[in-house]
């Protein structure tokens, strides 16, 4: 490699373990520096560095070194030393990440060139606490402040045009139109163009708000005028209604004193006639007094007498309830003496019973004595039931003998059944936790799951062993284990199908891939079966450093699995450790045969360098399980599977054997029933005399209680007789009273009818005086009659009127005390003056309102509040015009500040693009896309490249072109910006990897000659390696980056004879 220089430096960075150098050429002077450039980056404890210090050159800054020397590190410090995020890095999302392993803090400091004095800016980070102190030009201060100096700049490390690490490299080509014009407007754009840019997107989007507002007032102020229009109306008839309804009012008001009036000279004519008719009742009662008194002197004589004929009457009364109850003690003895008749009947029938009786039983006994006589003959049958009975008993042994048999089959048997519900339930727990694997691998890949159904429904298209994906047949032994296995097995490898044979692979991938379009992946296992492979050390020998188990050991999966990953992954030798493995970590990685370990929450990974030998780690996070935390034991469901079938075919041998006893059973019971039914027999013959014998003794005894309790009719007789003379002779005491009382009632009734011939002398001269006076009485009764009836009247209308006076006066809302207004009283003169005519008035007035139907008030005010709305409507919609119409000036005059400009800003950087492609024999163009020239917010830059004569002009995508062509376009497209020169420096992190030699080259060169021209900005361009024989320039600084443990410590490097030794090499060749 060539370099040329005018003045050699050298920076310089010390590690403990290792030394590192930096190479670097700058021009002296500061006046080529662009404000916001970097002077100076100060790294200590960062990454690879314990302290290193680089001075980048003013133009294009060449960044060379070996993977992982640390080429990165110093972009790294250049993003967070910037205050920049740590999602822009693609790295940890931690800034305590970044301190150098082992240490506790470190510090960034960057020196940034600006007139009238450099910005220094230095941040030391935390690990503890993942904290940042700031300081700013040597004092104190916070991260906000920070960012607006660095935002002053124009310094954007958030900016993909202006700053692309490595891990950001591939999002460039997967940026939309509108995300690159953004970025390209903020890298070179003038610092108000983007903000025009903003402003306009703003204006439209309000633009578009007040358009959308302004037409739908137009369109709810017309709908409102329609309304108002038609609700006019409807207005006009409500006050024509109204009209009608005052007329009606004052009808009904005037009606009460129409009616008042009316009423009142009525009650004067009431009056009059009531005097009248009092006048006419006076003069009857005068011509009445002489004959009325005379009628009232007969009436006084009258009322002794009354008195004593009711005396008379009460006694005739009491006499007769006397005679009466005398009758009824008749009445009782009579019946006393037919209830004793009938006492001495029912003993005469009772004694013909039993005589009955007797005879049927002493014919009974004479029967039973002559069937005892015939059954003395037979044999003793005793003999014959003994030997039944033995044989019973023999019976009722032997079933109890089977039935304890059964019983015990049936204990055992429900032992068994429980013992299958059991194992049962604890088969099903597993399968829901299988089931719970399957929804996870559902979930997270859909065309694995898809593909297993399809595998458990044609396994018999196999021939050799077929496993489901290994996340289903790998089952950790503790779910603290799964994290491990997790992390050391890659998700594409778990979600992959496992072959005994290949050509079973092949067929399964046939079908499912290429028939189903299913995206799986799947796996052959080792031919040579490798899941009992020995581990390098045996844990034992490791349990000193907190290891206590290989990975294998900590998982079970079936052989050709496990062999798979044994032979992939070396499980059977990746010990997993503690916290103690942790502690030890230093100690740990110095032991041979280790490659990859576990502590409790890292993976270590240790690799030997070929050239040095040294150790080289890398350690990693072990993230929690998603997956293999749900256990099943595989051996255990298949013993529970084994346990299952046992208990089954141990249900169905005790069946049969209860069946079986069964059997004999019912062989048993028949024999009892016929033994029963022989011994019943024997029994009957046996104790058949003993019954006779019963029988007779029992009939002689009941023959002999008859004999004893005979009913004695004589005895009856006699009593009967003397109870009924008896009865007789209180019959003849009660007739005697009996006749006494009915001759007091005869004398007294003869005393009534004396009296009542003298009151019929006074009655029929009564009679006549009250004939002569009837004529009179007749006239004087329709007098009085008629004199009430008046006064009632008059009542009548005097209460009609006040409530009439007092209705009119509450109608008209006047006080008690208060006559009828003027007003009032000359509108009343112009209405019909009889009740009548009203009424007349009444009806058609109310026939006109209501032929206005379905008005009310509140049509008015609705009418009258859309009225006060259009009009309020009409001044907010001119105020929105107005303001419609400032914001479209606005946006016309914001327009043309952002769209002239972009557009040349645009065209120059098409100029620039399109000759670099040109340059490579390639074509290339940037152009402003929008569909729409007012919709500010999808304005975007699009990029067309063509890379092959044959092709078209294609838009750069994540997709459409290569890797190598994606770097190449965004390489040229940042040194189309360079020229533009408003950012002080670009950073492009080894975007050089994925070109062909061929591009590289010809990218090399368009670098070089437009990174160092002095017009540009600073430029940093990081790669590992570049080819040989390649141009530079004067203005180029190259900085070197060596790491590794046989570096000259910095006094001992020497540039000079660096380059003699360079150049000569290049002289010879």
């Amino acid at each position: 490699m060539a370099a040329s220089v005018k003045r050699p430096r050298s920076s310089y960075a010390h590690n403990s373990s290792e030394t590192s150098g930096m190479f670097t050429d700058r021009l002296e002077g500061e006046d080529r520096f662009v404000e916001g450039s970097i002077l100076r980056i100060t790294m200590k404890n960062f990454l690879t560095y314990d302290l290193s210090v680089v001075h980048p050159g003013p133009n294009l800054n060449m960044i060379v070194g070996a993977n992982g020397t640390g080429k990165s590190s110093i972009v790294c410090a250049i993003c967070l030393g910037l205050a920049g995020k740590t999602a822009i890095l693609g790295r940890g999302d931690k800034v305590g990440l970044y301190v150098k392993r082992g240490c506790t803090k470190g510090f960034i400091e960057i020196e940034l060139y600006k007139v009238g004095g450099n910005v220094v800016i230095h941040r030391e980070i935390h690990v503890e606490n993942n904290q940042s102190q700031w300081m700013l030009n040597g004092r104190p201060s916070n991260q906000k402040t920070v960012e607006e100096e660095v935002k002053a700049l124009h310094i954007q490390v958030s900016n993909l045009c202006q700053f692309l690490p490595q891990e950001k490299v591939g999002e460039f080509a997967k940026m939309s139109k509108i995300e690159l014009l953004e970025a390209t407007e903020k890298s070179v754009g003038p610092p108000e163009m983007y903000e025009y840019h903003c402003k306009l997107k703003n204006f439209r989007n309000k633009e578009r708000e007040l358009e959308n507002s302004v037409k739908d007032k137009v369109s709810f102020m017309e709908k409102a005028k329609q309304r108002h229009e038609r609700d006019k109306l409807d207005v006009n008839r409500y006050y024509e209604k109204k009209r009608h309804l005052d007329v009606i009012l004052l009808l009904q008001k005037k009606k009460p004193w129409v009616e008042y009036e009316a009423t009142r000279k009525e009650l004067e004519d009431a009056k009059r006639e009531r005097d009248e008719a009092k006048r006419q009742l006076s003069a009857l009662k005068q011509a009445q007094t002489p004959m009325l008194r005379k009628i009232q002197q007969i009436d006084d004589k009258l009322k002794p007498t009354d008195a004593q004929i009711k005396a008379k009457t009460a006694a005739i009364k009491e006499a007769s309830n006397r005679c009466k109850q005398k009758q009824d003690q008749l009445d009782g003895k009579e019946k006393e003496i037919d209830d004793t008749k009938q006492i001495l009947n029912l003993k005469q029938k009772e004694a013909e019973d039993q005589q009955k009786r007797l005879s049927n039983t002493r014919r009974t006994i004479d029967d039973l004595k002559t069937e005892l006589a015939k059954v003395g003959d037979h044999p003793d049958v005793t003999p014959q039931i003994n030997a039944i009975n033995v044989e019973l008993r023999s019976i009722q042994e032997e079933r109890a003998k089977i039935e304890g048999e059964k019983a015990d089959l049936r204990r055992e048997r429900d032992n068994v059944f429980a013992e299958s519900k059991m194992l049962e339930r604890k088969l099903n727990d597993m399968t829901n936790m299988m089931n719970a694997k399957e929804e996870k691998l559902r979930g997270r890949h859909r065309d694995t799951h898809s593909a297993l159904q399809w595998l458990r429904q044609n396994r018999n298209m196999f021939t050799g062993n077929v496993y489901e994906p290994m996340m289903l047949m790998i089952n950790v032994k503790d779910p603290c284990f799964a994290k491990y296995v997790e992390t050391h097995i890659p998700f594409r490898d778990l979600r992959s199908f496992v072959f005994q044979r290949r050509d079973d692979m092949e067929t399964f991938m046939t079908e499912v891939r290429d028939k189903l379009n299913l995206k799986v992946n799947s796996i052959s296992a080792p031919d040579k079966s490798c899941s009992n492979e020995q581990p390098s050390l045996r844990i034992e020998s490791l349990r000193r450093f907190g290891f206590y188990s290989y990975l294998r050991e900590m998982f079970d999966a079936p052989d050709e699995v496990m062999s798979f990953l044994c032979h992939q992954y070396k499980v059977h030798d990746v010990p997993v450790g503690n916290d103690q493995t942790k502690a030890l970590i230093k100690t740990v990685i110095e032991e041979p045969y280790l490659k990859v370990l576990y502590t409790t929450e890292e993976r270590y990974t240790v690799k030997r360098s070929q050239y040095s030998k040294k150790m080289i780690t890398s350690n990693s996070a072990v993230n929690p399980s998603q997956f293999l935390n749900i256990t099943v034991d595989a051996e255990g469901k298949q013993e529970l599977e084994q346990q299952m079938k046992a208990c089954e075919l141990k249900l169905r041998d005790i069946e049969e054997r209860i069946k079986a006893l069964q059997k004999e059973v019912t062989v048993l019971d028949r024999r009892d029933n016929e033994l029963l039914a022989e011994k019943k027999h024997l029994s009957e013959v046996k104790g058949k005399k003993r019954q006779l014998e019963q029988k007779i003794s029992t009939k002689q005894d009941s023959l002999r209680h008859m004999e004893h309790n005979v009913i004695n009719l004589n005895q009856i007789e006699e009593g009967i007789k003397e109870k009924i003379a008896a009865v007789n002779s209180q019959k003849v005491s009660i007739v005697a009273e009996f006749m006494a009382q009915m001759k007091l009632r005869a004398k007294l009734t003869i005393e009534k009818v004396y009296l009542a011939l003298d009151t019929v002398g006074l009655t029929e001269e009564k009679a006549k005086l009250e004939n002569d006076c009837r004529e009179g009485a007749s006239e004087l009764k329709s007098t009085d009659q008629k004199c009430q009836r008046l006064e009632q009247r008059k009542v009548q209308l005097t209460e009609q009127c006040k409530g009439l006076l007092k209705r009119g006066k509450s109608i008209c809302r006047l006080q008690p005390n208060e006559s009828l207004p003027e007003d009032l009283c000359n509108a009343f003169t112009k209405l019909p003056d009889t009740l009548d005519e009203i009424d007349a008035m009444l009806n058609e007035e109310h026939s006109r309102a209501e032929g206005f139907t379905g008005l009310s008030e509140s049509v008015v005010d609705e009418y009258n509040k859309r009225e006060q709305e259009i009009k309020n409507l009409e001044k907010e919609l001119q105020d929105k015009s107005k303001a419609l119409d400032t914001y479209r000036q606005s946006i016309a005059e914001a327009k043309e500040c952002w769209l002239n400009p972009l557009k040349q800003l645009v065209e120059q950087i098409n100029i620039k693009f399109s000759d670099f492609f040109r340059s490579m024999q390639c074509a290339g163009e940037v152009d402003l896309h929008t569909e729409n020239e007012e919709e500010y917010d999808k304005y975007g830059i699009r990029i067309r490249v063509k890379f092959h004569s044959s092709s078209q002009l294609h838009e750069l995508t994540a997709h459409h072109q290569s890797g190598g062509e994606r770097s190449v376009t965004t390489m040229l497209y940042l040194m189309a910006l360079q020229e533009l020169n408003l950012c002080p420096f670009r950073v492009v992190d080894e975007i050089n990897q994925g070109m062909d030699p061929v591009n590289e080259r010809r990218v090399f060169d368009i670098v070089v000659r437009t990174a160092c021209k002095e017009t540009t900005s600073q430029y940093f361009f990081i790669t590992p390696k570049l080819l040989q024989n390649l141009q530079y320039a004067e203005e180029m600084t190259i900085l070197f980056v060596h790491n590794g443990p046989y570096m000259l410590p910095p006094n001992q490097w020497d540039e000079k004879a660096f380059i003699r030794r360079a150049l000569h090499r290049t002289a010879r060749t």
